[in-house]
């Protein structure tokens, strides 16, 4: 019970002690989680373009770079990109406004970017059988023909 009411108390603000309690929670909440300048979008429509998605997210400061992330293989967006700002005060502030809003119909989430992992290189491709044909069948040496 007594829990019950000193956290009503804190709710409501008629204690002094949730004054104190409120001025930490909003230095929290003024305190910049970015480490970077550098935003990832996600949730974006197909059809955003590039020049689109610098449009939308000009307004809180110079942007150095708006890219969406495209598929290779069928040239369309993935729903993802990136935006990069001048310094970090600009990539909190849009982060702030345009987290959780519409663009061409979509809700968009504005986080901060997270350095690319390192990735081994790939392994070197086999070189191919000489016993094997270009349609992949082998020679079967026992009998002489080929399977």
């Amino acid at each position: 019970m007594a829990f019950a009411s000193s956290f009503r108390r804190v709710l409501s603000g008629c204690s002094s002690g949730s004054s104190v309690l409120s001025s930490q929670f909003a230095s929290i909440r003024l305190h910049s989680t970015l480490t970077s300048p550098k935003l990832f979008i996600n949730g974006l429509s197909r059809l955003t373009t590039d020049e689109k998605l610098k449009e939308a997210f000009s307004p809180f400061g110079q942007l150095i770079d708006a890219k969406i992330i495209i598929d290779r293989m069928s040239g369309r967006s993935k729903g993802f990109g990136f935006v990069t700002y001048a310094t970090i005060e600009e990539a909190e502030k849009a982060k702030e406004n345009m987290n959780a809003t519409y663009l061409d119909g979509w809700v968009i989430f504005v986080d901060p970017a997270k350095p690319r992992e390192y990735r081994p290189p790939p392994p070197p491709q086999r070189q191919p059988d000489p016993a094997s044909s270009e349609t992949g069948f082998r020679t079967n040496k026992t009998i002489g023909w080929s399977a």
